[in-house]
């Protein structure tokens, strides 16, 4: 395998490991603080919060080019990049389908209540925890597993979140269509208005917030 594909296959690996860390780390929190378990879903099929995966493609991008490996280094550069990946994605989602899964204007030191010093310092402590322990994981399994597994691994999975990605972002731009009352004009729409409805929708992603519609009813 060429260089350029092993690292190819190396960032998917840790987008689909960061992401599925990164739901079980919301599901563990979410269950603390109210006491019942709800969903933090990123995706509409499988446990991936997929911010927490751009966030490792991140660290895994930087701390490749800049071999920074002492703690209190890593810890601060790791605020930076987590605490702006996180406000890129809040902007992101909001640009394109008009909602918010996170609101921390709550807290002292927030920036527009996309990212905030504390969620900053939990990036600063998830990058220690990549350098740490993820990155030697995902090195020690490409070492020890068979070549062909991984490789065919890595196939389904990227097949399976080729479309999961893809079905997710259609359903829900379909959904604020659906709220700006525009009828199903295909196949396809009346397809994702049967398949996903609002309920459906709502309760897989049951932490947004549409901040778009809100905005018009003012």
């Amino acid at each position: 395998m060429n260089k350029t594909l092993k690292a190819l296959e190396r960032i998917f690996l840790i987008f689909i490991l960061g992401s599925v860390l990164g739901y079980v780390y919301e599901t563990i929190l979410v269950f603390f603080q109210t006491g019942h378990y709800e969903s933090r879903q990123g995706l509409i099929y499988g446990p991936f919060t997929p911010v927490y995966g751009i966030g490792g493609v991140v660290y895994y991008l930087f701390f490749e080019k800049v071999k920074i490996r002492k703690l209190p280094q890593v810890f601060l550069v790791s605020m930076l990049l987590g605490g702006t990946t996180e406000y890129i994605a809040s902007l992101v989602q909001e640009w394109c389908f008009g909602t918010r899964s996170w609101d921390y204007s709550y807290l002292l030191f927030d920036i527009n209540g996309r990212t905030s010093l504390l969620h900053c310092c939990y990036w600063g402590i998830a990058g220690i925890l990549y350098i740490k322990g993820i990155l030697p994981l995902i090195e020690k399994a490409e070492n020890s597993l068979e070549k062909k597994f991984v490789q065919n691994i890595t196939m389904v999975l990227v097949i399976f979140m080729t479309f999961n990605i893809s079905i997710s972002i259609m359903a829900s731009v379909r959904q604020e269509q659906r709220m700006n009352n525009q009828a199903a004009d295909n196949k396809i729409e009346a397809f994702l208005d049967k398949r996903y409805p609002d309920e459906r929708l709502d309760r897989i992603f049951s932490n947004k917030k549409y901040v778009r519609q809100e905005m018009k009813n003012e």
